[in-house]
């Protein structure tokens, strides 16, 4: 209940509201894309302010160990599951959108882990940079695979080392790299500096980001209701198979209850901004609303509303 009572939380919900009667409320996208833009680089400086605080040590290489463990192994398991059910070029679409993460759901929780006071660790920045492309790479290889195997083998490959070069210069991911390096080299002075803009502008910010996202949502939610039950199912319940895994390799290596909350939340993460842009063009046979419709009409909101309060309870209970 406490969560949903926080004010960003409350506009997600208004904008899900909004959009579901056809308000004609809209964000500009010019300046959606701004609100973007601004929580990825205030992250990026959190990060890096962190990391030129604590340095890199055993405990950050652990958790950075484990994110990398769960963004191969959640596509993995997304598209083994899913190969059978449907087009196999859409259970790897799927895979990949699953398999990535995503930012807004990560910043989410970090706001209200540091309004619960449980000092979440501005370095796991670092985890959501890892955790962005396996899954693009793995799920490329594989579709590249499929034509191969199959009657389309014909048909043109997009070129790998271009979806590559897509995948880790897209200006969003690109902007929160260069944000934490910015953090890391300027350090204590640079926060207290950068304070006002990447600290107490912070949660208005998300929290108007947040009423855009709820009537994306709305948008979408008609869309991701048209597809099957195996799939609805696997936006409902994947994203708790995965953060349970996750959690599971934080109390079997020691993981701290602050970096495995996050992890549990980008493991359980989906990705509805970059991977669907990439996937476009690196799997032009799979249907965008499908993976779109999933990742943003179901998993989003699940995990904004009652994923995050969910995790941050579980691993307190057993980790």
């Amino acid at each position: 209940m406490k969560n949903l009572l926080d004010p960003a939380i409350l506009f997600f919900v208004f904008g899900c509201f909004a959009g579901l009667i056809r308000s004609n409320l809209e964000i500009p996208r010019s300046i959606a894309k701004f609100l973007s833009l601004y929580l990825l680089m205030a992250l990026g400086l959190k990060g890096g302010f962190a990391l030129a605080k604590t340095g890199l040590n055993s405990e950050i290489a652990l958790s950075m160990t484990i994110a990398i463990a769960m963004a191969f192994l959640v596509p993995t398991i997304g598209y083994l599951f899913l190969k059978n059910k449907i087009d196999k070029f859409d259970a790897a679409a799927i895979a990949a959108s699953y398999g990535s993460v995503s930012a807004v759901t990560f910043v989410t929780a970090i706001q209200y882990m540091e309004q619960s006071q449980l000092n979440p660790n501005g370095y796991m920045a670092i985890a959501l940079v890892l955790m962005e492309s396996p899954a693009i790479i793995m799920v490329v290889l594989l579709a590249n695979m499929l034509r191969h195997n199959s009657e389309t083998s014909g048909t043109k490959r997009p070129s790998l080392k271009a979806i590559l070069h897509e995948s880790f210069t897209d200006g969003a991911h690109l902007l929160l790299l260069g944000a934490m390096v910015v953090g890391f080299l300027s350090g204590e002075a640079g926060k207290t500096m950068m304070q006002p803009f990447s600290g107490d502008l912070f949660k208005g910010m998300l929290a108007f980001f947040l009423l855009d996202m709820g009537l994306m949502v709305a948008k979408n939610l008609k869309d991701a209701s048209k597809n099957s039950t195996a799939l609805i199912a696997y936006a409902t319940i994947s994203p708790l198979v995965h953060a349970v895994i996750a959690l599971g390799l934080c109390i079997l290596f020691g993981v701290t209850t602050s970096d495995t909350i996050l992890l549990m939340v980008l493991s359980a993460s989906a990705s509805y901004i970059v991977v669907p842009a990439v996937l476009r063009y690196a799997i032009p046979e799979a249907n965008p609303s499908i993976y779109f419709g999933l990742s943003i009409g179901i998993t989003f909101p699940l995990n904004i509303i009652l994923g995050i309060p969910a995790y941050i309870w579980m691993a307190q209970k057993f980790n």
